[in-house]
């Protein structure tokens, strides 16, 4: 499909919401929608949109991970799995204690 396709006035979106929306959804594709001939919004499935924020958010993660490292903002694997064991182990026997 052409992109050319996928670019839309608003005037058209007054008189074909319904298609749009049904074209949308089933293409996954983006419309652009554009006034006084600018791009001015996007319409999207919500699907794609979803997609699309779960992706920016692992992006984030990764960033802030990467800022961690580089400030050396970091904790060795063996004293995360170390911490978390013995937090376990706290709760298994706080819970033997409570039967």
């Amino acid at each position: 499909m052409d992109i050319k396709d996928d670019i839309k006035p608003i005037s058209y979106i007054k008189t074909h919401a319904a298609d749009m929306l049904k074209r949308v959804n089933e293409t996954q594709h983006p419309m652009i929608i554009t006034q006084n001939g600018e791009a001015k919004a996007v319409l999207l499935d919500t699907e794609t949109y979803q997609s699309m924020m779960n992706s920016i958010g692992i992006l984030k993660v990764l960033s802030q991970s990467e800022n961690d490292i580089e400030k050396n903002n970091v904790i060795a694997q063996e004293t995360v799995f170390a911490d978390i064991e013995k937090k376990l182990n706290k709760l298994q026997e706080s819970k033997a204690k409570n039967r």
